[in-house]
């Protein structure tokens, strides 16, 4: 029975995505490629994030949201090569990672723009956007993926939000899937140093809003890449001391629609968060 709930769950959930899609940028009226389709699995910052700008360019799209956990086997089941997410088919085409899904669906639909006319500020849009990808990305999943493995309630809050069948069974099913992903990005060899760079990284994304480059009144590409990362680490409460009250906080709260469980305080470790008190 778990089997063949867990072999619908995809579809489940993409019947469900309107719940998890409200967005005020979605304007009324939708025009659009036919054959639009985007993955993405429920905690993932970046899939928020290519579902943002679908939105933002006004496609009418289906959204298909993946069982976590196995969504690297999912994905490749519907003919991408790769195992990640989000994954997009626009057109008969296919796109992996963000930075490439707002590149194709900028050229797909100029209409409302991703990225500025100016050639210089555009430049600044896409090296502002490759560093979000790059930089700060990486740092709430690894949290994410270090709690999914040593506290079993942050790996329940994961099956819930996500709406697997049987959470509590799920998520002590999926116990050797979160330490497999932990181990891809050296969760827990690196959780102090993730932890350190929170505020410094937010600093960075302070300064890009400060020069005007993300945080205007339409959001870019890049709005849609840092933003969400920035409205990821808002839901570790243990992070409030480092993340709350910036401009960061403020430009997220504004553009990104929360997504994802709230993290309550204390499930990550005491003397890592002194440590980034530290620093």
């Amino acid at each position: 029975m778990l089997g063949e709930a867990i072999k619908s769950f995809p579809v489940r959930l993409a019947d469900t995505h309107r719940s998890l899609n409200h967005c005020p940028l979605r304007p009324p009226t939708r025009l659009a490629p036919v054959g639009t389709t985007l993955y993405g699995i429920p905690p993932s910052h970046p899939s928020h994030a290519a579902r943002l700008m679908v939105e933002r360019k006004g496609l009418d799209y289906k959204m298909v949201w993946l069982l976590p956990g196995i969504h690297f086997i999912l994905i490749r089941t519907r003919g991408f090569r790769g195992g990640t997410v989000p994954a997009l088919k626009l057109d008969g085409r296919k796109f992996q990672d963000s930075v490439a899904i707002s590149r194709a669906l900028e050229q797909a639909k100029p209409d409302p723009p991703l990225f500025p006319a100016d050639p210089h500020l555009r430049m600044r849009v896409e090296d502002a956007e490759r560093w979000g990808e790059e930089r700060l990305q990486p740092l709430p999943r690894l949290l994410t993926r270090w709690m999914a493995v040593h506290r079993p309630d942050a790996r329940l809050l994961l099956a819930k939000d996500a709406g697997v069948p049987l959470p509590s069974v799920a998520s002590w099913l999926n116990s050797p899937v979160a330490r497999h992903l932990a181990r891809n990005v050296d969760a827990d060899g690196r959780l102090e140093e993730t932890i350190a760079d929170v505020p410094k990284v937010l600093d960075q994304v302070d300064e890009l809003i400060a020069e005007g480059v993300i945080g205007g009144d339409q959001p870019n590409a890049a709005d849609y890449q840092i933003l969400t990362s920035v409205q990821a680490l808002l839901s570790i409460g243990d992070l409030d001391v480092v993340t709350q009250g910036r401009p960061s906080a403020r430009a997220a709260k504004r553009v990104i629609p929360a997504f994802g469980p709230d993290f309550p305080a204390g499930l990550l470790p005491a003397e890592s968060l002194r440590a980034t008190a530290r620093s």
